[in-house]
Order: structure tokens, then sequence, then C-alpha cells
């Protein structure tokens, strides 16, 4: 069976670090090499709740788009995305790009139209795949950030999964949060 590369993006705003851990660790199970840009952390977008933690993953995977997609909510499920009485997303994993695939795929925009207008999904997509270029657009994901000026206020935040810190000290240092 053919292996497709897949883009996905992770956020949370309950219980951030457990979610997305609990996230990684489930898409490590499932994907094929998976790796992880850094965290950045932003005020919620389109509802009232507190701040973010997002970031983008890239993997390999066997698994078609329908059962993809299937398996991404069974584990936000997992994480209690779907439980009845709740406050604010424990977590949330949406399908960025899945190879060069353009359309709408049983309801599933590819590529997500997010990527283009959301900050805390681009500049995280930018500095782990900055040369890939946008199936539609056609520029490089770090081409597209930096013209983007996308007025969204986020910034980068210590992470570690697995002993490896994901979001590298400098750029903390060179972006730090709002005080």
């Amino acid at each position: 069976m053919p292996l497709n590369r897949v883009f996905l993006g992770l956020g949370s705003n309950t219980e951030r670090e457990r979610h997305l851990q609990a996230g990684l660790d489930a898409l490590a199970a499932l994907l094929i090499d998976l790796r992880c840009s850094p965290v950045f952390e932003s005020a919620a977008v389109g509802e009232c709740s507190g701040y973010f933690y997002n970031l983008t993953v890239s993997a390999w995977t066997e698994l078609p788009l329908a059962e993809l997609d299937r398996r991404l909510k069974a584990i936000e499920a997992d994480n209690g995305r779907y439980a009845g009485e709740q406050c604010g997303l424990p977590l949330d994993i949406d399908v960025l790009l899945f190879e060069q695939l353009v359309g709408d795929f049983d309801g599933l925009q590819l590529p997500r139209p997010e990527v283009l207008h959301n900050a805390f999904v681009l500049w995280p997509l930018a500095l782990l795949a900055p040369s890939l270029c946008h199936p539609v657009d056609g520029r490089s994901f770090a081409r597209l950030w930096q013209e983007s000026g996308i007025a969204q206020s986020l910034w980068p935040v210590p992470f570690v999964w697995r002993g490896q810190q994901l979001t590298p000290p400098a750029l903390c240092q060179a972006f730090p949060a709002p005080r």
C-alpha cells in the first residue's frame, strides 16, 4: 500500500499540555515518521474561551483519507472533544493537507482553508515545511507566511514531548509572549 504525506493541525485550550501530549502520542502510534512544528499560544478565534496551544505535524500514512479522518475523530473523542457538558476544546485535530489533493472529499475541504487565514496554522506550517508549496496557491509556506499580513497575535511557547523540546528556546526569545 502506498504511503501518503499528511499535514495535521492540532489545538487545545483545555488542559492544553495534557491533551496535546495525548494527541501526539496517539498520532505517533497511528502514523509513520511524525514530525512536529514548534508550539504556539494564541487567543481563541471565533469563540469565547481560553488561550489555545497549536502546532502542526507532518507524517506518512497508509490509510485512505476517509479512514484517517475517522481515526482522528476517535482520538479527539478519547480526549473529551465530543463530551456533553464541557467548557473549551480539549483536542482538535484537522487534516490540513493530504498529499496534493484539492477539493471536497466527503465534506473535508483540502487543502484546509484555514491554512491561509489563521496565523496559528500558517506560521507553524511554514516552520515545519518551509519549502513545501500550497497545492492551489503555488507559493511555499514560508513565503505565504512572510507575505500573509495576518493580524492575529500568537507567540511560541516552550513545549516538551517525549523528552524533545519542540519549540526552540531561541524562537521563544525572539518572539516573547505579551506581558
